[in-house]
């Protein structure tokens, strides 16, 4: 539910709110898996094909990879509540196996937690619920007699502050709200991929995002937005840039719903939508962004 109220996403014992690797190679079928939200339901064989890597997680749209310098850095798009939206990045983590988390959760035995950090710092924390990105978790409430003006008011404090020593800053934030001339508001983050092509040079290297649906515009036809960042490495907010999509989608909506590459992520593609219903069958195009 909104505003994740019982905290499954920072509760290690929890599926809700994590990334988890799955060892495909591994037989796991059985005929009548059991439905279960917590790891210590699942059965055994199942649990030793996972490995827990991030926690604190709200909503992604996927995960992308890009090789540099020989390690593979990570991209985690993260889904907002009602205010931000995040890009996070990560090389190094420490992953945590199903069975091992079961065995030692809740234990206060030196022995049972001996190489094995079960308090949580093992694990990549995107810091939800207690952040919404760059930003503590806020409820936002209109102002009486001023439709103009909003109050934002902390959801989490407590959360918040236990979290801002833990949580992995993100990548970039982008708003709901975009005070700044120069960039956009948003609605809910729909795609991340790194460009290692060349046909775009101003791209080269560059990590782009999508958008929904661009907030403040016209009624119709409604617009999604595409942008970039840089990479860095230094654990500092970075800022992004807008691209302008020369292309005329004429009366029709455009949603931005997807964005992919091929395999050596040297082309880039676009999934568009013409509505926000998906039951509107048949009003998809998939383009490919070209300089």
């Amino acid at each position: 539910s909104g505003y994740d109220p019982f905290h499954l996403s920072q509760n290690d014992m929890e599926i809700a709110g994590k990334v988890i690797e799955i060892d495909v190679a591994m037989d796991t079928f059985m005929v009548d898996p059991p439905v279960a939200t917590r790891f210590d339901e699942l059965p055994e064989p199942i649990q030793e094909s996972l490995t827990v890597i991030v926690k604190g997680v709200r909503n992604i749209p996927g995960i992308a990879y890009q090789l540099i310098n020989n390690q593979y850095i990570k991209y985690v798009g993260n889904v907002g509540q009602d205010l931000v939206e995040s890009v996070f990045s990560f090389v190094q983590y420490n992953p945590v196996p199903v069975v091992q988390l079961v065995q030692t959760y809740g234990s206060d035995s030196a022995s049972d937690r001996e190489g094995f950090p079960y308090d949580g710092a093992a694990l990549m924390n995107l810091g939800w619920p207690g952040w919404e990105g760059s930003l503590p978790t806020s409820i936002i409430r209109d102002c009486p007699g001023n439709s103009s003006q909003n109050t934002k008011v902390c959801a989490y404090y407590d959360d918040a502050v236990i979290l801002s020593t833990q949580r992995l800053l993100p990548l970039i934030s982008y708003f709901h709200q975009a005070p700044r001339p120069d960039k956009f508001s948003g609605t809910a983050l729909t795609g991340v991929q790194p460009y290692m092509g060349n046909a775009i040079p101003d791209l080269a290297g560059k990590v782009l995002f999508t958008d929904f649906v661009r907030r403040g515009q016209p009624p119709a036809p409604v617009r999604g937005v595409l942008a970039y960042t840089d990479i860095r490495t230094d654990c500092k907010l970075n800022d992004f840039s807008i691209i302008d999509v020369d292309y005329n989608f004429g009366s029709q909506s455009a949603y931005y719903v997807s964005l992919g590459t091929n395999m050596d992520q040297t082309r880039l593609f676009l999934g568009v939508y013409g509505s926000a219903n998906v039951t509107n069958l048949n009003q998809g195009t998939i383009f490919e962004i070209t300089p």
